[in-house]
Parts: C-alpha cells; structure tokens; sequence
C-alpha cells in the first residue's frame, strides 16, 4: 500500500517551527513574554478574526518555546529546569518613587558648616594587644576602659567609687543621647507635612475671619507676617452697548421668565390634580360623603390640603 500521498498531504499541513516575519519578534525570556510589532494584516483579519489571532498566537508561543528549549538546564526530580536569563523588558514601576527624607538636624548642622562626612573603619589597632578588634560591639574598643585591671582614681573620689561602673554609665547614656536624638529626627521628619497643613489651615481662617466684619476686613489691623489678602472683584454691566448685545439681553431674560411661568404652570396643575377646572376625584369622595357642591368649591379655593389625600 502507497502512503507516500498522504504522508506529503499531512506534511504540507504542518507548519516549520521556524518563525519568519518581517519584523522579527522580540522573545524576552525572562518575563516569558513576546512582542509582535509586526502591522496587522486587515485582509485575513477581515476574513477570518478568530483564525488570524491564533495564528499570531501559535508564532508568539513557538518562538518563546524555542527560545526556552535554546537556554541551559539543570536536572531536577521533576525532570530539566531551564535556567532564565535576566528580564530585558523594562517595566514601569508598580508604586510611586520614595520621598526623599528630610535631612536630620547634624545634617543641616554639617552642611552650613561645610562638614564632610568620613567614614570609620569596623576595625582598630589595638597598640597593646598587637592587633586588630572591634571599634564596636562584643569585646570593642568602646569598652576598653570598662574591661581594662588598674584605672586612674580622683583624689577627691569616693571611696565606693567603682571606675568600671562610672564608664558603663557614661556609655549607656550616650547611646540613650543617640537613640532620643534618632526618636526627635523621626519625628521631625513626619511633622514636615503637618506643619504646613496646619499653616494652611491658620491662613483660611484668618481669611474666613477677616471677611467677617462690616467692612470686609479693609480697616482691620494687619498682623506682622500677615499676606494681604485678595478679594473678589464686581463686576458691572456697562451703561452703554450695542443693539445686538441688548436684544441679546432682553430675549434671555423673557426666555427665562417663560421658562418660570412654565413651571410654575405645572405645578399648579400637579397640585389640582390636573389640568380641569373641577377635580373629578374630590367631587365623588365629597358626594360619597354627603357633602355638597359648596363645600367642594370652598375647598378648591382654599387649595389641597397638606398630608392629607
């Protein structure tokens, strides 16, 4: 039996895993992701959308597997990892840039005086020990004179003076110093914005008050620091102008009137029930009542009566 015919028929229906466009395809295999920057193609959209979009599909998705399979792997128990190169995309950021911090009050210090700051080492030279330990933490040089076996006494000293204790004491406050010191920065940090709220909130006051007054705060007395404040000027119409513009006046202001009479026109017929002179309704409940003609008059003329039907 000759197969040959349908193995050239089934081949001719598969496509080359070899993606040809005219703009090549950028494959960031990093995010796994592929950029077609190639021009849509409006016959074969036209003809056939859901064909045309997996047909740009399967070229995105057999160039990044052929971009994956071309990457170095590692063995794994669930079988060959490929190993991503870095991500090339550039993507925007998800949240907005940290403020810079407002610089400390040494820093302010540090920069009116010209200060450069410098740097020291973890380490120092210990001349006794003949080498090198710790400017701080275990065993550090700030602890030498607590650890050390004779220490100069005062003459007018204590006699329970311990000289271990007093330099334990001095150290401990001085890190008590740089932690209030670090406490009133942050502090000062977050009130920046609160400070200039409040500014803010004094100068609307001040405004609210000054346009209090008979005189709209023109002869108050200005307070030192005070920004003068700006009001609002009137505007006039001008006594003189032309016959357009005044017919184009007058035809507004009848339009407007209308417009108010209108409505005012609705409501009255909303209220009366409608737009007959005799309310159909309230003559049956009043003749269902009993009551006469004359009393359905009175009360139309004294008009509907309120949370009452």
């Amino acid at each position: 039996m000759d197969v040959s015919d349908i193995l050239a028929s089934q081949k001719s229906k598969e496509r080359s895993t070899a993606v040809e466009k005219e703009v090549p395809l950028d494959v960031d295999a990093g995010l796994l992701t592929v950029t077609d920057l190639n021009p849509v193609d409006a016959e074969d959209y036209n003809s056939s959308v859901e064909d045309y979009l997996q047909s740009v599909a399967r070229d995105g998705v057999q160039a990044l597997l052929g971009a994956l399979f071309s990457l170095p792997t590692s063995s794994s128990p669930d079988g060959p990892v490929a190993q991503l190169p870095p991500a090339t995309t550039q993507l925007p950021r998800a949240k907005p840039l940290p403020k810079p911090k407002p610089p400390t009050k040494w820093e302010q210090f540090a920069k009116a005086k010209g200060i450069q700051k410098k740097r020291k080492d973890k380490v120092v030279w210990d001349e006794e020990k003949q080498e090198w330990v710790n400017r701080w933490g275990r065993d550090g040089k700030n602890k030498e004179k607590e650890t050390q076996w004779a220490t100069e006494v005062p003459a007018n000293a204590d006699v329970e003076h311990n000289p271990a204790k007093v330099a334990r004491d001095a150290r401990k406050a001085r890190v008590a110093k740089n932690e209030k010191q670090k406490l009133q920065n942050m502090a000062r940090a977050q009130g920046v914005g609160e400070k200039e709220k409040r500014k803010v909130d004094i100068d609307r006051t001040l405004a609210t008050t000054r346009i209090s007054t008979a005189s709209l705060g023109r002869f108050d007395k200005t307070l030192e620091g005070e920004k003068k404040l700006k009001g609002v000027k009137r505007k006039f119409t001008p006594t003189e102008s032309s016959a357009a513009e005044e017919k184009k006046a007058s035809l507004a202001l009848l339009s407007k009137l209308d417009s108010d009479a209108r409505k005012k026109t609705r409501k009255d017929e909303t209220d009366s029930g409608g737009s007959d002179v005799l309310n159909v309704r309230k003559a049956v409940r009043f003749a269902s009542k009993g009551q006469g003609g004359a009393a359905l008059g009175r009360q139309q003329a004294k008009g509907p009566r309120k949370g009452k039907r």
